[in-house]
């Protein structure tokens, strides 16, 4: 079963890449929807064995794969409750993404590549979340990174996508190095890439010191932060951040999937799934806290003031992915795993139903030209309205004995706000409620701009282009660039309002009303609304149904069986927290919500005000704390000058000038020189014997 689970979606994605056009649209897109569908279908049965006790812990051997002394990486799929967590996770999700893509890229003359991109991503993760060893591991996660590049620049004429796709590949490279790294640590200590011998074998080494760099430190300490770092790059926590955002000029379909159940998930996974080891190294949890607070709050600051419907939800991924890693780093591990299943349901909604709007816009993505559309798109305003319940933590405290009731996000997110304070760590729980009360705004702030308030649609000619370009374009979602590319890339000068439409003087008095020119937003066909059916009940009552497997102490412990460290002395103390803590993500979420309609509902002039009145601060957050401005200072512009060093001064005033360009000089120079010897004339050829046979007999008579 697990064989099938694992290479059906890597058959499909052969089958699709390699017949492409050839074998045709439809036929492609039926092998891989069919395969992710098998691969689903036969992975929830493993989920709910683990569930209820009837599963155990295996591996499944596949090949030998890599023998080279000492290291013996043999090719094996494991599968435990970890295992099948990410199974049904990532099979769930990618067989929702291959059925909407149906509908959204029904124009796209690259249907056959681009639904074998996606099952070959699917197949990569795979791989990853089933591996037994680091080198296995480190074969899915390149695997992933490949996939992501190909699937961000998908739209490969599109130049933003292209840079897109290049930014993500490079800053990933800077992660995973540190990852090899660690692999290569990992070996040299333990002397084995088997992931349960490493673990077996960590206690061993506590304690113990390593040669790193010019000083020693603690082993266990240099061996976790490296593979952290590989985390941080793939889940894109704070400094290797920078490629989550731009990921965004992809297709609709494969944010969805990077962001939900893939890609970005895998450092989650990685962090827990080395656990134990973790454990071991408190100066290592410290940072792994640390990094995923600091994650949490910077993301949910940029998502206050973007105004693209895709960023929002974007920087959203970002700092929900910093919950889960300070989940870890508190060591509620069981907690940030099942922040990770339900963020998994509720996001993909998100990311999903922004596709919805965009397609019912012409594929404009700037929410203040969107309004009003709750009555245009029924479905779809009903599934975003599901999705943004569950982010933003809706739900009652089970108080007096009371179970909790609420969304999806409401019991994992605040299990993990509080196990934050349970583990003895306010800093940590303050940064939760506060990302909590931000989270709460932009999301709301989400759902009032596209779907209440007056219809704020588009001027005349920008609409026009973009109807245009929907059928006649292949890069769909290039619309809003190629008329608003200031607000693209966040130029405050052109997004001075706060997130808030710019008014009618400002439009030049030329915006549409519903209706106007014939232009009408439109729901979506129904591969696109299934899906959304489908992952609203998962936001919905994913939490409810499962928070006793993946938290609740003695549940956890019976389903986890080890397969991560599992406190359950910090979960007992995390149900027992005191009253006030339990309400104070609940306070939060209230709290942003009411801002977002007052600012937003009430009073939609105040977001324009507040962004003049604190200008400053404004730009600062929508140039993203200026870390791409940064880096381009640091590491792009050194980089490029000294290429050009090397490029003019080495290769070509250098290398060239004196190799194969110096040679060719003096063999034309010489050529000219014998040229002239050429005179033709009989008597200068005479004359030129006459000398040598002169200087010849000379030399005779001298020797």
């Amino acid at each position: 079963m697990i064989l099938a689970i694992v290479f059906l979606p890597l058959l499909a994605a052969a089958i699709a890449g390699l017949g492409n056009k050839a074998l045709g649209v439809v036929p492609a897109k039926v092998v891989t929807t069919a395969a992710l569908f098998a691969s689903c279908a036969l992975s929830w049965p493993i989920f709910i064995g683990f569930l209820n006790g009837s599963e155990t812990a295996h591996v499944t051997p596949v090949l030998k794969w890599i023998v080279s002394g000492d290291m013996d990486a043999a090719w094996a799929l494991r599968v435990d409750a970890l295992t099948a967590v990410m199974l049904v996770v990532i099979t769930s999700v990618s067989a929702l993404v291959h059925l909407y893509s149906w509908g959204y890229m029904s124009e796209d003359p690259d249907q056959p590549r681009f639904f074998a991109y996606l099952s070959l991503f699917t197949f990569a993760m795979l791989m990853l979340v089933t591996a037994d060893s680091l080198v296995q591991m480190f074969f899915g996660w390149e695997g992933v990174g490949l996939a992501s590049y190909l699937l961000i620049g998908f739209w490969f004429r599109k130049p933003s996508a292209q840079a897109a796709a290049i930014k993500a590949f490079v800053v990933n490279r800077v992660g995973d190095l540190g990852f090899m790294l660690g692999i290569f640590g990992t070996f040299l200590v333990f002397g084995t890439v088997s992931i349960p011998a490493i673990l077996a074998a960590a206690p061993n080494m506590a304690g113990s010191t390593i040669g790193f760099l010019w000083f020693r430190a603690d082993t266990l300490t240099v061996l976790c932060l490296l593979l952290f770092v590989g985390a941080m790059g793939k889940s894109a926590q704070l400094g290797l951040h920078t490629w989550l955002p731009d990921a965004m000029e992809g297709p609709t379909p494969v944010s969805a999937l990077i962001h939900a159940a893939t890609m970005v998930t895998a450092g989650v996974f990685m962090v827990c799934r080395l656990s134990p080891m973790f454990e071991l190294s408190p100066v290592a949890l410290d940072v792994v806290r640390f990094v995923g607070a600091a994650t949490c709050l910077f993301a949910a600051t940029c998502g206050l003031v973007q105004t693209d419907i895709k960023r929002v939800i974007a920087y959203s991924t970002c700092s929900q992915l910093g919950y889960m890693f300070f989940a870890a780093g508190v060591g509620a591990y069981g907690a940030a795993m099942f922040h990770l299943f339900t963020h998994a349901f509720f996001k993909a909604l998100l990311f999903l139903g922004a596709g919805s709007v965009i397609h019912a816009m012409h594929h404009e993505q700037d929410m203040r030209y969107y309004g009003a559309l709750r009555r245009e798109i029924p479905l779809t305003f009903w599934a975003m309205m599901m999705g943004t319940l569950a982010i933003t933590g809706v739900g009652l405290p089970g108080l007096a004995g009371l179970p909790n009731m609420g969304f999806a996000g409401f019991h994992s997110k605040d299990a993990i706000i509080e196990a934050g304070w349970a583990s003895g760590n306010p800093g940590v729980w303050f940064v939760g409620v506060l990302v909590a009360l931000l989270t709460s705004f932009y999301s709301w702030r989400l759902m009032f701009l596209t779907f209440w308030g007056q219809p704020r649609w588009v001027n005349s000619e920008h609409i026009q282009h973009a109807a245009h370009d929907e059928h006649g374009h292949d890069h769909h979602e290039s619309a809003h660039d190629a008329h608003h590319p200031d607000e693209a890339h966040g130029n405050p000068a052109q997004a001075e309002d706060g997130g808030h439409a710019p008014s009618t003087h400002e439009a030049g008095q030329q915006q549409l009303k519903v209706g106007t020119a014939g232009y009408h937003p439109h729901e979506s066909p129904m591969p696109m609304l299934v899906p959304l059916a489908i992952l609203s009940v998962g936001a919905v009552a994913a939490g409810f149904v499962f928070h006793g497997f993946f938290i609740e102490p003695e549940a956890g412990t019976r389903f986890w069986k080890g397969a991560l460290a599992f406190r359950e002395h910090l979960m007992h103390a995390m149900h027992e927290v005191p009253v006030p803590i339990k309400l104070s993500a609940t306070i939060a979420m209230l709290l942003g919500l009411f801002t977002a309609w007052y600012a937003y509902i009430r009073q939609p002039q105040l977001p324009g005000i507040v962004a003049q009145q604190f200008r400053v601060l404004y730009r600062f957050l929508l140039h993203k704390w200026y870390f791409d401005e940064l880096y381009h200072l640091l590491f792009v512009r050194p980089a490029f000058a000294i290429g050009r060093i090397f490029w003019h001064r080495g290769d070509e005033q250098t290398i060239d000038r004196f190799g194969p360009n110096g040679t060719a000089w003096l063999v034309q120079l010489g050529s000219r020189g014998a040229a002239r010897l050429q005179s033709g004339y009989l008597y200068s050829y005479a004359f030129v014997m006459l000398i040598g046979l002169t200087v010849a007999v000379t030399w005779a008579i001298a020797g």
